[in-house]
């Protein structure tokens, strides 16, 4: 960071030395020597003198080693190491909040989780899983970045304008996921938690959740608090309203991200509709079963809930992938 360049965007802290910087873009040594903080280029990671690459050899660090009560052994690549370093203050400053309180404390486990792991991943040629992916990820952040670059045969080969307008971007997405994260998704605990500890009035399974509010984001709270409460079973399948005011089935899966299912609905429901599916299933009132059995629809709370109770009943069949 250093005169002649764009501004940095983002909150302000009394400890944070990115406050109030000007961003310029350059591998001159003289020119780096002159920046009070460097990322992703000369070749040092060296905090104490806010020197932040990540591409020389030595380079291993990751969220947990830096940090020892994080979960996250993903190497960082810059974008990581600035956040590492850096985000707590710069949440605090963007919401208002104590640094070390626990709505950031929160946040920024969030958003490293499902914002910043991805672009350290993609950055140091990490898959996210092992083996051949079946398909191409073509639209995540560092793809739509990547495409802001000019093209080989343009004839203007300035990379200034695609620099401002990935900053930008990378800036209003990072903005919005935080706008989300704090306004919905952590206020949606509280909720999951109530329902959670009034599952039994739901079924006498306690296998049961229903929630109040459809849309509400409930499956990571809802694992988190599986472990909290060390509840004895786990949870097999949420109710909610959807906002026509018809009801949804929808079985937890085994992990937030999965796509297979604790309980998928029972394999001779799948891909069926309407009176097929009501006559089929004995219960008035179906919409639909998804053909993977990972949720299902009903015009009503009685008929969602009594879905539910058959499933548990019939063990759900084969899982869902």
């Amino acid at each position: 960071a250093a005169p002649g360049g764009s501004r940095w965007p983002w909150g302000s802290s009394p400890r944070c030395p990115l406050q109030d910087a000007e961003i310029v873009r350059t591998r001159d040594p003289q020119l780096l020597a002159a920046c009070d903080v460097v990322v992703d280029v000369g070749g040092e990671y060296d905090p104490g003198r806010h020197r932040y690459d990540h591409h020389q050899r030595s380079f291993t660090e990751s969220m947990r080693s830096l940090r020892p009560d994080k979960p996250w052994s993903t190497k960082l690549s810059s974008a990581g190491l600035v956040y590492c370093h850096f985000g707590s203050q710069i949440l605090a400053g963007l919401l208002g909040q104590p640094e070390d309180g626990p709505v950031v404390t929160a946040l920024y486990d969030k958003l490293y989780e499902n914002f910043v792991e991805e672009v350290d991943a993609m950055d140091n040629g990490i898959a996210p899983a092992a083996g051949e992916p079946r398909y191409a990820l073509s639209t995540t952040l560092s793809a739509r970045v990547g495409h802001l670059n000019p093209r080989w045969n343009d004839p203007d080969q300035d990379t200034e304008a695609g620099f401002r307008r990935a900053m930008e971007l990378a800036g209003s997405e990072f903005l919005q996921r935080l706008d989300f994260y704090h306004r919905a998704w952590l206020p949606a605990r509280a909720l999951v938690e109530e329902a959670v500890r009034h599952r039994f009035e739901v079924d006498a399974s306690g296998q049961v959740l229903e929630l109040s509010q459809g849309g509400c984001p409930w499956k990571e709270h809802l694992f988190q608090l599986e472990r909290e409460l060390a509840l004895p079973k786990p949870l097999q399948l949420v109710l909610f309203p959807d906002r026509g005011g018809q009801w949804r089935v929808q079985s937890v899966p085994t992990a937030p991200h999965s796509f297979q299912s604790r309980l998928p609905l029972p394999e001779a429901w799948r891909g069926l509709r309407d009176e097929a599916l009501s006559e089929l299933a004995g219960i008035p009132g179906c919409i639909f079963v998804h053909a993977s059995g990972f949720i299902g629809g009903n015009q009503t709370r009685e008929g969602a809930l009594e879905m539910a109770r058959r499933a548990l009943e019939l063990g759900g069949g084969t899982e869902s992938t």
